[in-house]
């Protein structure tokens, strides 16, 4: 005679992040600053990493978190870092930006290896130190902030394409060379984002940053980036959301936005 059915695991008491660490960097503003605030609401434990620490022990004490000191490009600062945590169960590598609009031919090569130190060299570097932590969880999760801009190419972009492309280049290298081990690999690669200071670092003036969204009646902003990051966080830990792009509904693609007059 066969045996009762078997029974469905209970779900688990509390919000979904409870019980579990999530560091992320470059929390002192946009998207990493909404990201904190979303996870710490989704229940996470959660370690904010950025240079700017007067912003981030405001951010910390607002959301109930840590706010620790982090310059991803000195590799001392890294290790610091990753010496002060005992748990590591997520790591939002969320760290970068771009630092000019200039074509090839007018390249400022000094320009190009800070773009690449903070978004690729930066985000290797602290993988590399929390790594064996994110194993040890047994559930651990490693995402990726990239962007549409590691997917194509435009004119005017090419330090910061080339920096995200390598990003989503190590995302998938990661997922590859991590298959047996407990860690999902992440990567979310949104597309027009209006945030205090992307275009502002990126072009050196306030209306020239403006312009970037003239006419767009609802370009992202950095809580619906964030909302994705939660989504794909509190997804059951066999579900690997690979990738996912998104912009917002007014841009086809990188080169094509509907702005009204």
């Amino acid at each position: 005679m066969p045996g009762p059915a078997p029974q469905s695991p209970p779900t688990p008491a509390g919000p979904p992040g409870a019980g579990r660490t999530a560091v992320v960097t470059g929390a002192s503003s946009g998207i990493g600053a909404a990201t904190a605030r979303r996870l710490a609401g989704e229940g996470f434990d959660v370690v904010l990493g950025a240079r700017r620490l007067d912003r981030l022990t405001e951010l910390a004490a607002t959301i109930g978190a840590r706010a620790l000191p982090l310059d991803l490009t000195d590799p001392s600062s890294v290790e610091q870092f990753a010496g002060a945590l005992d748990r590591v169960d997520v790591l939002v590598n969320n760290a970068g930006g771009a630092f000019d609009a200039a074509p090839v031919a007018d390249a400022d090569l000094d320009s190009w290896a800070r773009t690449y130190e903070v978004n690729v060299l930066g985000t290797v570097r602290l993988t590399k130190a929390l790594l064996p932590r994110l194993i040890a969880s047994g559930a651990g999760d490693l995402l990726f902030m990239g962007s549409t801009a590691g997917l194509v190419s435009y004119e005017g972009g090419a330090s910061y394409t080339a920096a995200k492309h390598a990003v989503h280049t190590l995302v998938e290298t990661l997922r590859l060379e991590l298959y047996d081990q407990p860690v999902r690999v992440m990567e979310i690669a949104p597309g027009m984002v209006r945030t205090e200071e992307f275009a502002l670092n990126r072009v050196g003036d306030q209306e020239k940053a403006e312009s970037v969204y003239r006419g767009v009646r609802e370009p992202l902003v950095a809580e619906d980036v964030a909302d994705c990051v939660a989504w794909a966080l509190t997804r059951p830990h066999h579900v690997n959301v690979d990738l996912l792009v998104v912009r917002p509904r007014a841009q086809a693609a990188q080169h094509k936005v509907h702005r009204e007059d």
